[in-house]
């Protein structure tokens, strides 16, 4: 009689154990079927270019199942999303916390590479180029920003498909950069800060030394020199000035 007793005991925990673990299994598909929804929802937005809604879907996904089978690809199509916004802030936030997190995910490229785009279209923004000083004249931290994330980029993934479209853009920001310099230069000069105004130019002229702006830097050394009774550091900027490009008429 005891031995049918333990038997049935075995027999109810075996019952329950199966239950639970059903159970179990059965909360398991519905996380994944429900992680699912959500990034399917999110995928249709951005299809249809609801990049507001995709947001929605996206963080509650990301909230919800942050560790699951579809959280890398939420996040990435987070980071964009936000792009396509112009959240920039929360497109940043984004692409750095993917780079914290996955620094050996097969995509880290892409999270560098929107981190630079998203820098460089703050920079570069319609609203900008509406309601703003010219580029020369605006703060040049925005740029000197994209310019380091694309050349991270390049450094970090030098055959990546994005390194070219990089590149094409660092060729603009350096020029971006050295107009800045050179507006700064022209601020001192204005006020009578030859060596102020020198000390920029120079530095167009020694780190950004294939730019437009490198001529005027060179002529605006030429003149600061001179005010600063520097003959010899004036003609020696003379000199590179028309070996280097005789036919400029600043």
């Amino acid at each position: 009689m005891r031995i049918v007793k333990i038997i049935s005991v075995l027999a109810l925990l075996a019952v329950i154990s199966a239950c639970q673990s059903n159970k179990a299994t059965t909360t398991e598909a519905q996380r994944i079927n429900n992680a699912f929804k959500l990034f399917e929802r999110a995928q249709q937005s951005m299809l249809s270019g609801n990049f507001r809604t995709a947001v929605q879907y996206l963080e509650r996904l990301d909230s919800l199942y942050p560790f699951g089978a579809y959280s890398h690809q939420a996040q990435l199509n987070l980071i964009y999303s936000y792009y396509r916004l112009n959240d920039y802030a929360s497109g940043i936030a984004s692409a750095d916390r993917f780079i914290r997190q996955n620094p050996r995910h097969k995509d880290l490229e892409y999270a560098y590479y929107m981190k630079g785009l998203i820098n460089f279209s703050s920079e570069t923004g319609f609203s900008k180029d509406l309601f703003s000083a010219p580029l020369a004249e605006r703060d040049a931290s925005t740029a000197r920003q994209a310019f380091d994330d694309f050349a991270e980029l390049i450094r970090l993934f030098p055959n990546s498909k994005y390194a070219r479209d990089a590149q094409k853009r660092m060729l603009f920001l350096r020029n971006r950069l050295a107009e800045y310099e050179l507006h700064v230069a022209n601020y001192y000069m204005k006020r009578e800060a030859y060596q102020a105004a020198a000390s920029r130019a120079k530095y167009v002229v020694d780190h950004y030394p294939k730019t437009p702006s490198v001529p005027y830097a060179l002529q605006m050394l030429v003149v600061a020199y001179d005010l600063l009774e520097l003959p010899e550091l004036a003609e020696n900027s003379r000199r590179v000035l028309l070996l280097n490009f005789p036919d400029f008429n600043g």
